[in-house]
């Protein structure tokens, strides 16, 4: 695995880690998984949060894409 650094403005990287948080998984596995479904294709590994009731599940990186969406969107 290639470790690679990035900066982030301080708003982007508490909202990253803030939901790093919520679903419990580390910032660099969540940034993995928004990187991938960004670019798509490949062996992505997508991780499933447990929602509030443990029998529904939500997949996470349909929420990543909305964010990433939002974002560009904001900087155009």
């Amino acid at each position: 695995m290639k470790r690679t650094t990035i900066t982030l403005p301080d708003d982007l990287d508490a909202r990253l880690r803030r939901e790093a948080e919520q679903q419990g998984t580390t910032v660099s596995e969540l940034t993995r998984a928004a990187i991938e479904a960004h670019l798509g294709g490949g062996q992505a590994r997508r991780p499933v949060a447990a929602a509030s009731d443990q029998s529904e599940q939500m997949d996470i990186s349909e929420h990543i894409k909305n964010i990433i969406a939002a974002e560009a969107s904001r900087s155009d």
